[in-house]
């Protein structure tokens, strides 16, 4: 690799990636200017994060990868006995005074590892319920903390991910068995709340003022940012604090009340352009790994994408997925940061191994 090229980004994948960050830590200095302080600190952590795993060798991570699952589900199981409980979850870590979301960070990873494992083996049975079997394992861990969001992320992506490689549909229809008869058991592993979404999302107006409080504030805000918006700093829900996670995630409906429908074709625009660029990796790409890797980063920051706006505007119910690059929170800048790293040097090396093919 060239000396010169330590500090080389891709700015196909940066510029859509600043706009989004600018939005955000302009919506946070709005809101509270603790939110917008913490987050700058955790963009610069993110960029650095980034060109570290930009440069890393993934081969030495794909020999050990299974090590690494094995690390992550020691570490899901730790925090179900340790891990700091806020609002009812025990999500949380804290390391060097940073609260850390083990179920956001190791997205990237394990991404990487499901990526390794589908790219070495054959399309048989064994290969296609072992996929399901491990991601299984980490859906439920994650499902019992509880974070209905992270869980619905892993297990729409790894759905994607064997669509893309091409099984049999007809296994999918033992897979889709095999979740009928284990979704009582997934039921009961819900907490009430999340139960209560749901049945509050077939009909909102049925507690208005309970579990479908923060969707109807979202919408109410989203629609009356109009066109224009009403200006950050001076929006009425958001700032006057009737829409709850106006920072987290329901910030769509916050920046939407303040930039009003300009303000959020902007967002829109952004990430499909961002989701375009990495769908453009996985054309060009002839290499099976960054293939199924580019689908695996393009399924989470896509599924990420379209439940946060669809929760914000009342046509998917409130799952707790936080919107990419925008919303407050350190674990998930930081893991998506880390995707983005860990695809861009699979690519270098794939373009670099074709090179060399070429000579």
């Amino acid at each position: 690799m060239n000396k010169g090229s330590i500090f080389k980004i891709d700015l196909g994948l940066f510029l859509p990636i600043l706009i989004l960050i600018t939005i955000s830590l302009t919506a946070l200095f709005s809101l509270q200017i603790n939110y917008f302080n913490s987050q700058l600190i955790y963009v610069f952590i993110s960029v650095i994060a980034y060109f570290i795993f930009s440069h890393i060798n993934v081969r030495i991570m794909q020999i050990y990868s299974w090590q690494i699952y094995i690390i992550c589900l020691i570490s899901l199981v730790f925090l179900y006995f340790f891990g700091i409980e806020s609002r009812g979850a025990a999500r949380w870590v804290d390391i060097f005074g940073f609260r850390i979301q083990f179920s956001e960070i190791f997205k990237p990873f394990l991404a990487f590892i499901l990526a390794t494992y589908l790219s070495s083996r054959s399309l048989s049975s064994n290969t296609f319920f072992v996929s399901i079997f491990f991601t299984f394992l980490i859906f439920i861990f994650i499902l019992i903390q509880p974070d209905l969001g992270s869980s619905l992320i892993y297990a729409t992506s790894l759905l994607m991910i064997l669509l893309v490689v091409g099984f049999p549909l007809l296994w999918f229809g033992y897979g889709i068995i095999s979740f009928i008869v284990a979704s009582p058991f997934i039921w009961q592993l819900m907490h009430d709340y999340q139960r209560q979404r749901i049945f509050t999302f077939i009909n909102p107006a049925s507690d208005p003022l309970g579990n479908s409080y923060n969707s109807i504030q979202a919408i109410i805000a989203i629609g009356s940012g109009m066109l224009f918006g009403k200006g950050l700093g001076e929006t009425t829900q958001s700032g006057l604090r009737f829409l709850p996670e106006r920072h987290t995630d329901f910030i769509f409906a916050t920046i939407s009340e303040g930039l009003g429908f300009f303000g959020a074709l902007i967002i829109i625009l952004s990430m499909s352009f961002l989701l375009y660029k990495i769908y453009n990796i996985f054309l060009d790409s002839d290499d099976k790994l960054c293939k199924l890797y580019a689908v695996l980063v393009f399924s989470i920051l896509f599924i990420q994408f379209v439940f946060n706006v669809g929760m914000n505007i009342g046509i998917l119910p409130v799952v707790g997925i936080t919107l990419p690059f925008v919303s407050y929170g350190g674990s998930s800048l930081l893991s998506n940061f880390i995707l983005l790293g860990i695809l861009t040097s699979i690519r270098n090396i794939s373009q670099d191994k074709k090179v060399l093919e070429i000579k």
